[in-house]
């Protein structure tokens, strides 16, 4: 057996255009080849179940082998091999078939999974490291003769006899000068441990020295040897492929410890396992979520068939599942995967749909099962169930019944429990329910205290997330609005009839607001007198509820509020006609009384955080010389 021949193709050279095209994603080869080798072992598998194969399977594993010297690697398995007619047809004449269409639209491609996963060209990427390709096969079947395929990467075969006596076949790759680095034996372990860590068939990549027991010394301590084995670096059998049944807590931590090394263990996960519509397994860990967003993420690897495809899984994971870590394996999604086919593909849509569903479903179970665990676990997964809510409409649904609401006495409440608190004290007199929120307890805690004294309860509302959460709940709820509790004083955050009676008469209302106006001289700051508690602090600086959630949300990178982020910040200085300071400085003389409002306006300032640089420096040389 001895012929050379051209592969058909009916276009210019496709070789160069793999190499070049192809070049930032070529690592990638190893996975296609290691891929193929697994498939051809499993079909003897299969063949050998089902009685059309009677010959000793052996030892089925796939090996990955390194020749430095000889610029070599050798992809190795001892499955269905191929017969010299099936070379040509398969690699001459399959593997091409989209050949021309590729040449003319390999320009549209924006990666390389999908140029090969559109085109079948998983095999040839081999040529994107090799600048020569050699095949030494046996087929299982009987009576079938060795063979030996060779390319350079041209369209160029020779097609000859091989050497190889036992079943399976060899890919050869002799690596080109650019490529070299592939010939380390650490970056082929990464790339092996990215890729097929957990293919189903034994995945051996040299060997190891382990400690195996020896017997006992004198003293009758055991003695160890060591001994070299296979470095099988895959776990054939991960846990996603098994029944929950089989599985214990210790079984789903240890996994998520092989995946993630140095994370801290989840709160709890969901194991999937679906068959219809669509085949889909895999298990999902809740993280403990901090709030940095972006560091969570990426962090649930998409498999097919237990190949590792990418951890870029946003089309398929609802974007607020994207905060989960673990994995999910779908044969329904094939290999090599481009953004736009996952947009557009319906079974995508349909896992898509059941995650939020078997996540939501989760979280009600634990609720109910067990809430004061639940209520424990709130502070790490509040973020992400919020973001559900705010994100996805179908999650929002389900997710009403466990999401809670926080207050400053860290007591919780589900939407429907907390309506139920507040109704009675925070309705206004325009039958708006209003719920009060602090970001920040400590530095409004002043606020605070004079919210409680009015018997309002105040929600804890600081997470990332709360802005966009704020908002969602006032869209959901029925004549319900959020204000923080610094927005305005606490007489006026609920519209109320019983506004105490003020002791200024206007002349005087006139003539403080004109001692505050001179004294404090800033167009932001807008002064404005009321007929408050006496209780209350004298000046209170206060921002527009709705102007400074706009100017969050824009530095949050909110959309459409960007034009709030632009604009300047504007306050209020609300002054407590009725407090007793400003009947001492209507009987003060004009310097006292510059000198008090200043003072007075600083502290307000000062308990707002807003008090910097020269004018603290200036606030306090002054509360010296008043001491």
């Amino acid at each position: 057996m001895q012929e050379k021949g051209t592969i058909s193709i009916h276009t210019e050279n496709i070789f160069p255009i793999i190499k070049k095209f192809l070049y930032s994603d070529n690592e990638i080869f190893l996975r296609e080849l290691v891929s193929n080798a697994v498939d051809a072992t499993q079909k003897i598998k299969r063949l050998s179940s089902l009685g059309q194969y009677n010959g000793d399977l052996g030892k089925l594993q796939v090996e990955v082998a390194i020749d430095e010297d000889a610029k070599t690697i050798t992809i190795s398995d001892n499955g269905l091999g191929m017969t010299a007619d099936e070379i040509k047809k398969y690699i001459n004449q399959i593997a091409f078939s989209g050949a021309t269409e590729f040449v003319e639209k390999f320009k549209e491609a924006k990666d390389a999974n999908e140029i090969i996963g559109r085109f079948g060209l998983g095999f040839y990427s081999a040529f994107m490291v090799a600048d020569q390709v050699e095949i030494q096969t046996l087929s299982y079947q009987e009576g079938a003769e060795p063979a030996r395929w060779i390319c350079d990467g041209s369209t160029e075969f020779e097609l000859t006899e091989g050497t190889r006596t036992t079943r399976g076949t060899d890919v050869i790759l002799h690596i080109n000068n650019e490529s070299e680095e592939f010939l380390a034996k650490f970056k082929l372990q990464e790339i092996l441990d990215k890729y097929a860590k957990f293919l189903p068939v034994p995945i051996k990549f040299g060997t190891k020295t382990e400690e195996e027991p020896d017997g006992e010394d004198e003293e009758g301590k055991a003695k160890y040897k060591s001994v070299e084995v296979d470095n099988i670096i895959n776990d054939t059998n991960p846990i996603w492929t098994k029944s929950p049944s089989e599985l214990k807590d210790e079984d789903y931590l240890n996994f998520y410890k092989e995946l993630y090394p140095f994370a801290e263990d989840p709160l709890f996960w969901i194991h999937l396992n679906v068959d219809y519509p669509f085949n889909l397994t895999g298990v999902l860990y809740f993280p403990k979520v901090k709030n940095d967003f972006d560091f969570q993420r990426n962090k649930i690897k998409l498999y097919s068939r237990q190949v590792f495809i990418t951890d870029e899984v946003k089309d398929i994971v609802p974007e607020f599942l994207m905060l989960l870590h673990g994995v999910i394996d779908s044969p329904d999604i094939p290999l090599n995967v481009s953004r736009s086919f996952l947009q557009a593909d319906s079974n995508v849509k349909k896992i898509n749909t059941y995650i939020t569903k078997k996540v939501a479903d989760k979280l009600n179970e634990l609720f109910k099962a067990d809430r004061k665990n639940y209520e424990e676990k709130w502070p790490d997964i509040g973020l992400f169930v919020k973001y559900g809510y705010v994100s996805d409409d179908k999650f929002q649904e389900k997710a009403k019944d466990f999401v809670l609401l926080t207050n400053t006495e860290k007591q919780n409440f589900t939407l429907s429990e907390y309506k139920d608190k507040v109704e009675p004290v925070q309705t206004g007199k325009d039958g708006q329910l209003v719920y009060i929120y602090t970001n920040d307890p400590a530095k409004q805690d002043a606020f605070i205290q004079s919210a409680t004294r009015k018997g309002y309860d105040v929600l804890l509302m600081n997470s990332p997330i709360d802005n966009h959460f704020i908002s969602t709940l006032e869209q959901k709820l029925e004549k319900t609005s959020l204000k923080r509790v610094d927005a305005d004083v606490a007489d006026k955050l609920i519209k109320k009839d019983e506004a105490p009676e003020t002791v200024l008469t206007p002349e005087q209302t006139e003539k403080v607001k004109a001692i505050f106006d001179q004294a404090i001289n800033r167009p932001a700051y807008k002064v404005e007198l009321e007929s408050l508690n006496p209780e209350e602090l004298p000046v209170t600086v206060t921002m527009d509820e709705f102007m400074r959630r706009m100017k969050d949300m824009a530095a949050m990178g909110g959309g459409g509020m960007g034009f709030y982020g632009s604009m300047p910040d504007n306050y209020k200085v609300i002054v407590n006609g009725n407090h007793k300071l400003i009947g001492r400085m209507l009987e003060a003389d004009e310097a006292t009384q510059s000198q008090l409002a200043k003072q007075a306006f600083d502290l307000a300032l000062l308990s707002q955080g807003l008090l910097t640089g020269a004018e603290l420096t200036e606030f306090v040389n002054r509360s010296v010389n008043l001491i």
